[in-house]
């Protein structure tokens, strides 16, 4: 996996810099959805992962981690939607290897699809973080 060249940064580069606001909302959408929940405790487990760590990756790296049901599960759980919430590319998304290699590609939509002809990711790989 050493096709890209993994800048060094600081702890503080890497998070994203929330405001007050944005954290706010973060601590209501997770407190409304741990009370209001019904269902399996690990599909719930697993979205509030995705809520923490949408704004330090983006949604791009999300879609890539993750398929499109399993997003949409995700955010049926949490009643929001990830383009709207997240930024696209967050300070740690460089970290990603999977999304290095389709931000390289010339679609971005069609390596995550698994339709791209220049770029196919394994599953190993869409899921590799770097320090």
């Amino acid at each position: 996996m050493a096709l890209f060249k993994v800048p060094k940064k600081s702890k503080e580069e890497k998070l994203a810099k929330l405001t007050a606001a944005q954290r706010a909302e973060i601590e209501r959408i997770e407190a409304d959805v741990v009370a209001e929940f019904k269902g399996d405790l690990p599909e719930l487990e697993s979205a509030l992962g995705m809520l923490r760590m949408g704004h330090h990756f983006g949604w791009k790296v999300l879609h890539i981690i993750h398929s499109k049901r399993t997003v949409r599960k995700y955010e049926e759980i949490l009643g929001i939607r990830i383009r709207e919430v997240f930024p696209d590319v967050g300070p740690s998304a460089y970290r990603s290897y999977g999304y290095r290699l389709a931000d390289a590609a010339s679609n971005f939509w069609k390596v995550v699809s698994g339709d791209a002809k220049d770029v196919q990711i394994d599953k190993e790989d869409r899921q590799h973080v770097e320090p």
